[in-house]
């Protein structure tokens, strides 16, 4: 379980553009905008970002196992390497993703917009 909280979540990223590395696994941070963030290696298992704003950010190397990520946007977000495996990308925004090497294994896509992700 993370030990932040939503609100600490947002004061970080008022000073700050950077989570990398953070565990914020079973965070509640539903509809949190997180556009452009540097998210690289973050541990976000089993959080839920349901309907959340990840417009382009890097969640690289990303631990999102069994996340919910239904109607997210992330739209031009870097996913690469990231662990998706189990995770709900529902009605999901992905076009023009890199998904390089992500683990996508059980992963529920079903009506996620997969325009123009790279493989």
């Amino acid at each position: 379980m993370s030990p932040f909280t939503r609100e600490q979540v947002l004061q970080l990223l008022q000073s700050n553009t950077s989570l990398e590395g953070i565990d914020l696994s079973g965070a509640n941070l539903e509809g949190i905008n997180l556009g452009g963030v540097d998210l690289n290696h973050v541990n976000l298992w089993g959080a839920r970002l349901t309907g959340s704003h990840l417009e382009g950010a890097d969640l690289s190397g990303a631990n999102l196992h069994f996340a919910n990520l239904s109607q997210a946007n992330l739209s031009n977000a870097r996913l690469a390497e990231a662990d998706l495996r189990g995770a709900s990308l529902h009605d999901a925004n992905l076009s023009g993703a890199d998904l390089n090497q992500a683990r996508l294994g059980g992963a529920n896509l079903t009506g996620t917009s997969l325009t123009g992700v790279h493989l």
